[in-house]
């Protein structure tokens, strides 16, 4: 279900003078961040919730002096969630609204749409959403899972607690949903397992049909999916259940927030990633704490593509702090050489400008909390970026 936009616009209006109000206790122009990000399209169901993390940082920064003695404001674009409206999105914050950086939660559509444009800007980029890996510009920065950290725990797992042997993938046919199911083929016949299909439905696309019924002749073991995050994993696991597909399923792409609004359907889902809720540290607890302050009966389910948009702001922050300016040049390799200690644990963009994480398999229970199965610390990214320094 896509957002009321005219109801969100107005929060962020909201928002935008109380920033005015507080912007009086400073001297200088506020730091302007960027964030581009799905209001409406595929990423609409989550996208909220980004925006509300990022709020909330800017929020927590502000009222300990901003940065650098500047105020931070929010310059929020709706970008579609594809690549078309990515490239206005970019091309207004960074030439019109002229924003300082780039932090953002999106399709990998819309970062690939956009990336051009933040090369042509020279601005610092801090992309905060799991993606299919290996995408690099001398601009960009990575603090969210790739497939090298992600899709080990759920394959694994199906092969050796279910005896999982033949896998059935399906996808989004873009760079996600392709990129994120050809390192899941590989990674299972490598270990000696079998593709039994691969199936694609482009991004915009709801009838799952067709391809579960491939699915249901080749009789997998186990499936695994990859789509474009929030309606597609809506409508393809809602048939998927109607068509009574009862083998265990392993979904790349879900975060807690879509998988709750699933309801029923998505009971018993398998996720590998970097956050849940209940991450029992006192930096989570007080982060679900201050978001629940905030943003009170609002507030959408933190999950994890949101959590790293509220990290990378604080890492901004932090690199900028370390340059002593905002000045690109100095910010770009501060940023990896920052770390920020987050609802995550301890957040630091130094390899090949990603970031080792904690990973944890979880399953999702019938009242759409997450029961964690494992965890493995300080999973490395593998080689992403080597070229760039």
């Amino acid at each position: 279900m896509k957002p009321r936009l005219s109801s969100f616009a107005a929060r962020i209006a909201l928002a935008v003078s109380s920033f005015a109000l507080c912007h009086a206790a400073f001297s200088a122009d506020p730091v302007k961040i960027g964030v581009p990000v799905g209001l409406s399209g595929a990423n609409s169901v989550v996208a909220p919730s980004v925006v509300q993390a990022a709020q909330l940082a800017v929020d927590e920064i502000n009222a300990k002096g901003g940065i650098l003695g500047r105020p931070v404001a929010l310059e929020v674009a709706d970008d579609g969630s594809g690549a078309a409206g990515a490239q206005k999105a970019f091309d207004s914050l960074i030439f019109d609204k002229k924003v300082n950086a780039l932090i953002s939660m999106e399709t990998s559509a819309a970062r690939n749409g956009g990336l051009p444009i933040v090369t042509r800007g020279k601005v610092p980029f801090i992309y905060t959403s799991f993606y299919e890996g290996r995408s690099c510009n001398r601009y960009m920065y990575v603090d969210a899972w790739v497939p090298d950290q992600q899709v080990a725990p759920i394959v694994d797992y199906f092969s050796k607690e279910y005896k999982a042997k033949t896998f059935f993938l399906i996808g989004s046919d873009y760079a996600f949903g392709r990129g994120m199911l050809d390192f899941t083929k590989s990674y299972i016949e490598k270990h000696g397992g079998k593709v039994v299909g691969n199936e694609y439905l482009p991004m915009d696309g709801s009838d799952w049909t067709p391809i579960i019924s491939k699915l249901q002749v080749a009789k997998p073991d186990a499936v695994i999916t990859s789509t474009a995050g929030g309606a597609p994993n809506v409508t393809l696991t809602k048939q998927l259940r109607a068509a009574g597909v009862k083998i265990p399923y392993g979904n790349l792409a879900v975060d807690e927030g879509t998988a709750q609004s699933m309801g029923a359907d998505a009971d018993g889902i398998f996720i590998s990633g970097s956050y849940v809720t209940n991450i029992d540290t006192p930096a989570n607890h007080q982060f679900l704490a201050s978001m629940q302050k905030r943003f009170g009966k609002d507030l959408k389910t933190p999950n994890d593509l949101s959590v790293p948009e509220y990290e990378a702001v604080y890492l901004y922050k932090a690199a900028v702090e370390k340059a002593g300016s905002f000045d690109t040049a100095k910010v770009i390799p501060a940023l990896a050489q920052v770390s920020f200690d987050g609802p995550r644990g301890k957040i630091q963009m130094s390899k090949e400008r990603h970031t080792p994480l904690t990973m944890y398999l979880a399953q999702v229970q019938a009242d759409g909390s997450l029961k964690v199965i494992q965890s493995v610390q300080n999973v490395d990214p593998g080689e992403q970026c080597p070229n760039l320094k």
